[in-house]
């Protein structure tokens, strides 16, 4: 059974309908990658996912044992989210909150989860510095460090590489690529970084409005939703 499945789903504000008629599936092992225009309702559709943001209409289902404090999530920040006054280790242990349950602290695993994750992502030696003094790449490892906490199935991505330098975007990427390739990870991941999206996903949901496409990445790309909105991109 698939992961995550959306069936027939559509999202409003105030009444509005921003995004209408989505119905897919992910299962354990893709990569897929959420792209389309400005305000195609690609942001809200992942808070839908998470239960952030109730359906009009439809049914969002998780599968496979998949539980939503099961979902690793790294959004986009705001800028007040990135002068967020607390030291690297805080920020990364936060990803624990939802496997406390019942205790009042952090279990031993937990603590042995951040270090580990904390090592994995090169950012160790920055344990007690302030997020707020870090780079944006820097940042983008502590949150993806986060994600990692909350789950070992699945990472939903909200703009991962959106305002960092190209190489540091690049080795976002390989950061990716590694927990989806070495470790089975699931990707779900929103990006107006349609040639990263190309080169990185297995399939493509096209939005705009509603849904234009959903399938595998070689299919997208022999599709006239692909030909009409990649024609002056330089892919």
């Amino acid at each position: 059974m698939s992961l995550i499945r959306c069936d027939d789903v559509s999202f409003s504000y105030t009444g509005k309908t921003v995004v209408s008629k989505v119905s897919f599936e992910v299962n354990q092992g893709d990569y897929l990658c959420i792209i389309g225009e400005n305000g195609a309702g690609k942001s809200t559709l992942i808070k839908g996912i998470l239960h952030l943001k109730k359906s009009s209409s439809g049914k969002i289902e998780y599968g496979d044992g998949l539980l939503a404090n099961e979902i690793g999530y790294l959004p986009q920040q705001t800028i007040s989210q990135k002068d967020f006054p607390a030291n690297v280790k805080e920020v990364v242990m936060s990803g624990c909150l939802n496997k406390l349950k019942n205790h009042l602290f952090y279990t031993k695993e937990c603590k042995e989860k951040v270090q580990e994750n904390m090592e994995l992502l090169g950012i160790a030696d920055l344990s007690k510095k302030s997020y707020r003094e870090l780079s944006g790449g820097q940042q983008q490892r502590v949150l993806l460090a986060r994600a990692l906490c909350a789950s070992s199935k699945i990472l939903l991505l909200d703009e991962p590489v959106t305002g960092l330098d190209p190489i540091i975007g690049v080795h976002m990427y390989e950061l990716i690529r590694m927990f989806h390739d070495k470790k089975n990870m699931t990707i779900v991941m929103v990006t107006h970084d349609i040639p990263g999206a190309l080169n990185e996903a297995s399939h493509i949901l096209h939005l705009n409005g509603e849904q234009k496409f959903f399938g595998l990445k070689e299919d997208y790309l022999k599709s006239e939703v692909s030909t009409n909105f990649l024609g002056g991109l330089a892919i």
